[in-house]
């Protein structure tokens, strides 16, 4: 608790430790110094400890010593031993039987007048320690700083991505952690923003789609009331109520694909050449099986689903015969259905898998709102599959399923 005198002091304080507190490299810093000046401490303190302590260990060591007077004639001769202690001291005795001891004490050196005060001793020692703290301070600051500037580049490019800018990547710089965690947050906001924006265009062209057949019906309805009943019109209104409920199944579909987490159905052990010469026979296309068994584990229904819209696809762009083809591609089961239509530019063959998306000067034919092929791709990915669009030989395209055997996981 602040006293009414020191509020700016505490106040001051307070903004200190909050500033420490929100600022990681302040505290790594400040953790640094704080290891490397104990460390010095402990240094020192431990090498007085064991100097004093080799001092007063010290195993003594007799010397032969000989005794003379000024004019160097031989008093006596004897051994001398040093006795452990801080002060030198030699206890020795003459062959005569008398024991001498001497001390040697040494008196403090004149005053180095030429020296600052704060380098003599005993200040020196402690002046060096604390310019070498500082140099280590110092020192350390700008590596820190350097090392975390890039975590705050990160929380500034976090931040904006949380206010709405999914747009927003953050720089890779090396291959350490630091540069992992960007390279995760770059992939990741890539991901968010494909599907925040792949919603806005199911959204956008759901709403388009589904206001064509219902004005269409509307119109039908209106012209039940001013003419004369004909089958023509009921006719009409029907096709358009199975084009609406057949965009919205599709579209529903493609939420559910997209949502990981959604139950799509029961995973079993599926025949693919069973499934195929069904779904051939319902449409009159051509089937070529092979010899080889073919099965892959996955819903049957969402295999079948993409097995007939591939169909649906190649009926509505042929002008000749569709022909399906059952082959083992390693591990892998492929589904190969060609038409005899005007083909898919190599430009536009990834496109064309993209929800709501169709060739040019394909939107006034009959049936076919573009997700017919982008379900075919989802369904594939979800069963560990892919699908891909190349020329036929025979003139047209071929759109190449692939699925993993039972082997393999799905």
């Amino acid at each position: 608790m602040c006293l009414p005198n020191s509020k700016i002091e505490c106040r001051a304080m307070r903004s200190l430790l909050r500033l420490f507190s929100q600022r990681l490299h302040l505290r790594i810093w400040l953790a640094v110094v704080s290891v490397v000046a104990l460390l010095m401490l402990l240094v020192g303190w431990a090498w007085r400890v064991a100097a004093e302590y080799h001092l007063q260990t010290a195993t003594p060591v007799a010397r032969n010593i000989l005794l003379r007077d000024t004019k160097g004639v031989l008093i006596g001769h004897g051994t001398a031993q040093r006795v452990p202690g801080p002060t030198p001291t030699f206890q020795f005795q003459l062959d005569n039987g008398q024991s001498y001891r001497l001390e040697m004490t040494t008196s403090p050196p004149p005053p180095d007048k030429t020296a600052a005060f704060w380098l003599r001793p005993p200040l020196g020692f402690v002046w060096m320690l604390g310019v070498v703290g500082l140099a280590v301070a110092l020192g350390a600051f700008p590596v820190v700083r350097r090392l975390l500037k890039r975590l705050q580049v990160l929380q500034r490019s976090v931040q904006r991505f949380g206010e709405g800018n999914l747009s927003i990547r953050v720089p890779v710089q090396g291959d350490d952690e630091v540069a992992d965690l960007s390279r995760q947050f770059n992939a990741a906001a890539s991901r968010i923003e494909a599907l925040v924006q792949s919603h806005k265009s199911l959204l956008a062209n759901a709403s388009h789609e589904l206001r064509s057949p219902l004005t269409r019906i509307r119109m039908g309805l209106e012209l039940l009331d001013t003419a004369q009943p004909a089958p023509a019109f009921r006719t009409e209104i029907l096709h358009n109520i199975a084009e609406l409920d057949q965009l919205v199944d599709e579209i529903l579909l493609a939420s559910r694909l997209d949502a990981l987490e959604v139950d799509i159905g029961t995973v079993e052990l599926v025949d693919l050449i069973g499934l195929a010469a069904e779904e051939c026979a319902r449409v009159g296309a051509d089937l070529d099986a092979g010899t080889d068994t073919l099965e892959v584990v996955g819903v049957a229904k969402l295999l079948r689903r993409a097995l007939r819209n591939l169909l649906e696809n190649a009926r509505r762009y042929s002008q000749g015969d569709i022909t399906v083809v059952l082959r083992r591609h390693g591990d892998m089961a492929q589904v190969e259905v060609c038409d005899q239509g005007p083909g898919v530019p190599e430009a536009l063959r990834e496109r064309i898998f993209e929800p709501f998306f169709r060739l040019p000067g394909a939107s006034e034919r009959a049936g076919g709102v573009g997700l017919g092929l982008a379900l075919v791709r989802s369904i594939a990915l979800r069963h560990q599959g892919r699908v891909h669009c190349q020329d036929h030989l025979g003139g047209g395209a071929c759109f190449v399923l692939r699925l993993p055997l039972q082997t393999s996981a799905p």
